[in-house]
């Protein structure tokens, strides 16, 4: 006899919410317990950071090897992408296709990509995208690493397959450490993402004789544009 994932889903269901019943739980309690666990819970012991958190990430980013440029406006971001990418020494059959390798999140499909002289589609990435152009939920002062979730507008794929991730982030949303940035996960409208990404720099490994080699399992090169 064959049986649909959606009946067992429905008797599972089923069961589970006799037992809710016999034990005299709700729907939503231990959520509702979780939750105000997490909030009651105190911070463990925390290091010393700059009283500017904007100051102290771009520091800890840079350390990680990203590469930061501060820019006035969002405007600015198809101007500064294109200055980026003229700056790297690109072997030249990659150079040769910069223009026509770009994939962004939808937030930045408006934005004046031809005028810069670029091609960027506003699609999740197919693999073959050279450069991946996103935003981030939010970025840690103390590690320097943006944090990025999962929805339907912002595919992280995009921060990861592509050579080169470049990173649109508000001074505003940056936070002093892991905590601050969980409890915005926490507090987001339609509730917890199916994945967080912590991004600290560029991937590497140094799993072969333990030499550090970049790019290892995920984009060579992280470039962050703050916005005021």
């Amino acid at each position: 006899m064959t049986t649909s994932i959606d009946g067992n889903g429905a008797a599972r269901e089923g069961i589970l919410g006799r037992v809710k019943a016999a034990l005299g739980r709700r729907e939503g309690d231990a959520q509702a317990r979780a939750q105000a666990y997490v909030a009651a819970h105190a911070h463990g012991p925390r290091p010393t950071l700059p009283a500017d958190l904007v100051q102290g990430f771009v520091a800890q980013a840079r350390h990680m090897e990203s590469t930061v440029e501060r820019i006035a406006s969002l405007a600015e971001v198809p101007a500064a992408v294109a200055r980026y990418l003229d700056a790297l020494e690109l072997p030249a059959r990659i150079a040769e296709q910069k223009s026509h390798a770009g994939v962004c999140w939808p937030e930045f499909a408006g934005l004046d990509w031809q005028g810069a002289g670029l091609v960027v589609e506003a699609r999740p990435t197919q693999g073959a995208d050279r450069l991946g152009i996103t935003g981030a939920l939010c970025a840690i002062a103390e590690t320097g690493t943006l944090v990025v979730v999962s929805s339907p507008c912002t595919p992280t794929a995009t921060t990861l397959l592509p050579d080169t991730h470049v990173a649109v982030l508000s001074a505003r949303d940056i936070v002093a450490g892991m905590e601050e940035a969980f409890a915005r996960v926490r507090a987001l409208p339609d509730g917890m993402p199916r994945a967080v990404n912590l991004i600290s720099g560029p991937s590497r490994t140094g799993d072969i004789e333990q030499t550090i080699v970049l790019g290892a399992h995920g984009p060579y090169r992280v470039h962050i544009l703050l916005l005021p």
